[in-house]
């Protein structure tokens, strides 16, 4: 067991960890990620990435982290492969984490991107076939089905704007819910209900997703939810949209939440509640949950976080507190 001090401590790797880092460590804070479980985030998951600026060239999503990483490291970053159990925020900077090692970091200033999970049907073929016609994020996919027969499953606001944002790539866009009536908005149900692209297959639950002679998706098994009745779908694609899961258990009684479990910030800013604690990426953000936008949330954390430590004082024991405007 061991003690770190940093001015800067980041729980979690994944675009909006990684970009805070760069930032942090080329402003001198010496700052200090905490990879956690799944080093890298959700694109460590994806496959093909077409939509993060700067490639003209399709990416794979484990390399653009792993380069992310490799250029946080270059700048000064300093990794741990420890996974934070317990956080301390309660007495303000600076702010007390243990990880799982038992070894105890200590900063000046907090960022949390620990992001968030999409929640998935947990039926078989579903893993197997991600990337290969099973998605989470039909605007991180959706360009990759141009022209073909895609499928949605869900019934709330996720589902549907999904289901609308995929008319703009295919003419025949199915959602498939388990119940008779939508949980989404009005206005979102009247856009999806008079879509000519969009049909509706009401009381059908997906048992499994079963792959074609090519080995990608081939076609979904449903059950009919009334009369338990067995049935296919064939589709070239198929987008789970049953809402995501931020990674937030570690916080709660800690900062304040929404009712989604997303940790609430300032508007427009990272800044949570406690001075010095920042969120950034989709741990804070159930609205765009893209890798740019997290990576533009965590440049954001870095930058005020810098500003903070720089209007800190410290004290006699060690603790530190905003300093007084002069008279």
């Amino acid at each position: 067991m061991a003690t770190h001090r940093t001015k800067m401590l980041i729980i979690g790797s994944g675009p909006a960890g990684y970009s805070a880092a760069i930032y942090a460590a080329r402003a001198m804070m010496e700052p200090i990620v905490v990879q956690g479980l799944q080093p890298g985030g959700q694109l460590t998951i994806t496959t093909d990435v077409e939509n993060y600026p700067g490639f003209a060239d399709v990416v794979q999503g484990p390399w653009l982290m792993e380069q992310m990483q490799k250029q946080a490291e270059h700048v000064g970053t300093r990794m741990m492969w420890d996974t934070i159990v317990d956080v301390d925020v309660s007495n303000g900077s600076p702010f007390t984490a243990t990880g799982d090692s038992g070894d105890e970091y200590v900063a000046d200033v907090l960022v949390i991107a620990t992001g968030a999970q999409a929640k998935w049907l947990g039926v078989p073929g579903e893993q197997e076939l991600g990337g290969k016609g099973v998605s989470a994020c039909a605007t991180c996919d959706g360009f990759f089905y141009r022209g073909k027969k895609v499928a949605v499953i869900g019934g709330g606001n996720t589902a549907v704007e999904e289901a609308l944002y995929l008319t703009n790539h295919s003419d025949d866009v199915t959602l498939i819910h388990r119940r008779d009536e939508l949980r989404a908005e009005k206005i979102l149900q009247e856009r999806l209900l008079n879509h000519p692209k969009i049909s509706v297959i009401w009381n059908k639950a997906v048992e499994s997703f079963e792959a074609g002679p090519a080995g990608a998706l081939g076609h979904l098994k449903l059950r009919d939810t009334v009369t338990g009745e067995d049935s296919t779908l064939e589709v070239d694609g198929a987008f789970v949209a049953i809402g995501h899961a931020p990674a937030t258990e570690l916080f709660k009684g800690k900062l304040p939440m929404d009712e989604g479990g997303y940790l609430l910030t300032e508007a427009g800013s990272p800044k949570t509640e406690v001075p010095g604690v920042f969120a950034a990426g989709d741990v804070t953000d159930h609205v765009y949950r893209q890798a740019v936008t997290a990576a533009g949330m965590g440049c954001m954390a870095a930058l005020d976080a810098e500003r903070f430590i720089a209007g800190l004082e410290i004290d006699a024991d060690g603790h530190a507190h905003e300093a007084e405007a002069a008279e």
